[in-house]
């Protein structure tokens, strides 16, 4: 049996020297007086870990660990009004950037790598989704007269499965706008839904060497150059594929190149998916196959909603809401490392339900993760004393 628990045996596989050294730039222990910003991570996973439901809730858990909070690298737990404090006043960048930083190490397990597609370039998709808030509560979260929203704007790595980029803002904003902000890496693809068919943005894409595979509008207006010739024996729900140009004028202005666009019927759901791209040397078959795999980030979103607490707030001000929002991404970074390193075949959503049951069990991690189900005896002491008779 092991002497620590199972959440900080959690806790353990965090890169503390580069989360010291993130406060020592942001300066975010600054005038601390005990809760420190190791302490604030700290409770915040175990908010996530427990799915606690209010900060009373991560008071008390922590307090029930008597004896084992130095294992975690805390003093004490903290109280309710220090949480709600911190949470409103420590600087969320600070959890945002060693979200990004653990991403660098714990984010690159074998096990992550997608082998799908063959192909060389990076895939990246892209989505949003929309948290719902009460404005009267929320009053920063701007949407509606009498709603407030808060939208993630995620860029997911498809081979890594997780967010390489995520950018939080209120509800207002339109998704092709936000694009814009995204980091582009040259000779990816991204893969985006219609809401990003955004000419002057699929411009900027195509200029930076960016490969892009989007659902375009049903009013699209363009003009065809040339229809290429679609295998005959495989592949019968690629209904076509041809080089086109913009029709409309206004639109022409805004992405003078040619495009490429094609057809795949949708078995599951009974419908034409047609697709614009910058990317003429894939077969047609990969260009519908790159749209199809899009989902996962819908997979994503629903895992982080589902599983995480992150549909209710414990503190209503935007930093609080930023803090809990970067401490379940980092959640799920761990949750989908630990999966990555065991051996048994874990669902994630068993992996989560199991740990928040064994939380403050003592039990080796590995072996647990391993054989969850197998009954760990521990082997009795070796003893030196000699036999009498």
């Amino acid at each position: 049996m092991a002497n620590i628990t199972l959440f900080s045996q959690i806790i353990s596989k965090l890169d503390r020297l580069k989360f010291n050294k993130l406060v020592k730039v942001k300066q975010t222990d600054k005038h601390c007086k005990g809760y420190t910003s190791w302490t604030h991570l700290v409770s915040m996973l175990f908010c996530q870990f427990a799915k606690s439901q209010s900060v009373r809730d991560i008071s008390n858990g922590l307090s029930s660990a008597t004896g084992n909070l130095n294992h975690l690298g805390i003093e004490r737990a903290p109280s309710k009004s220090t949480i709600s404090y911190q949470n409103k006043h420590r600087n969320h960048e600070l959890f945002k950037e060693y979200y990004f930083q653990l991403l660098e190490s714990l984010g690159q397990h074998p096990k992550f790598k997608q082998v799908k597609f063959r192909i060389k370039s990076k895939i990246f998709l892209l989505d949003s989704t929309t948290i719902s808030l009460c404005l009267s509560l929320f009053d920063w979260a701007k949407y509606k007269t009498a709603k407030g929203d808060v939208k993630m704007y995620t860029l997911f790595d498809f081979d890594g499965n997780l967010p390489a980029y995520v950018n939080i803002t209120d509800g207002k904003t339109a998704d092709n706008k936000r694009a814009n902000d995204i980091p582009l890496l040259r000779g990816s693809v991204i893969v985006a839904d219609r809401f990003y068919n955004d000419f002057p943005l699929l411009n900027v894409w195509d200029s930076k060497g960016v490969f892009f595979v989007i659902r375009h509008k049903e009013n699209l207006q363009f003009e065809t150059l040339k229809e290429n010739d679609l295998p005959d024996n495989r592949h019968q729900h690629i209904l076509k594929d041809e080089i086109i140009c913009l029709k409309n004028e206004s639109s022409k202005s805004k992405y003078p190149s040619k495009l490429r666009r094609v057809s795949v019927w949708d078995e599951e759901n009974k419908q034409v998916i047609e697709l614009i791209t910058n990317q003429f040397n894939l077969s047609p078959n990969t260009i519908g196959e790159l749209y199809k795999i899009r989902w996962q980030v819908e997979i994503f979103f629903r895992d982080i909603k589902q599983l995480l607490h992150i549909k209710s707030f414990i503190g209503t001000s935007e930093n609080a809401v930023m803090i809990q929002i970067w401490t379940a991404l980092i959640t799920i970074l761990i949750l989908k490392a630990l999966k990555a390193q065991s051996q048994f075949g874990w669902y994630l959503s068993n992996l989560v339900a199991f740990i928040r049951l064994n939380l403050f069990v003592k039990i080796d991690l590995q072996l647990w993760l391993d054989k969850p189900f197998q009954e760990h005896i521990e082997p009795p002491p070796k003893t030196i004393q000699g036999v009498l008779f």
